[in-house]
């Protein structure tokens, strides 16, 4: 089992850049750090989970726009075009499944 400590994971960049928690071949957990105005380009992947631990910001998700806030989850169907803009500073942890 491993215990990961996120409140001490948390780390904004000038450029974006995700932490990888935990990889496997089908999984990856990303911690999402993001400053006002960054942003992850709409892209299209695999089933997405997103829990929000704090900031506010919106995801793109096919035509839709969706506001983020904290305690909010998002779940992406497969294929779905998604990307995220943070509006205030954006903490939020990803479950990604192929």
């Amino acid at each position: 089992m491993n215990l990961i400590k996120l409140r001490e994971k948390i780390q904004f960049n000038e450029q974006f850049r995700p932490q990888i928690l935990c990889a496997s071949p089908d999984t990856k957990v990303p911690l999402i750090c993001l400053e006002p105005g960054q942003e992850i380009p709409a892209h299209p992947s695999g089933t997405g989970i997103f829990y929000v631990l704090e900031g506010k910001g919106i995801m793109y998700l096919d035509d839709e726009e969706i506001s983020l806030s904290k305690g909010k989850v998002v779940i992406a169907p497969e294929g779905a075009k998604r990307g995220i803009k943070g509006e205030e500073r954006l903490v939020a942890v990803a479950v990604h499944i192929s």
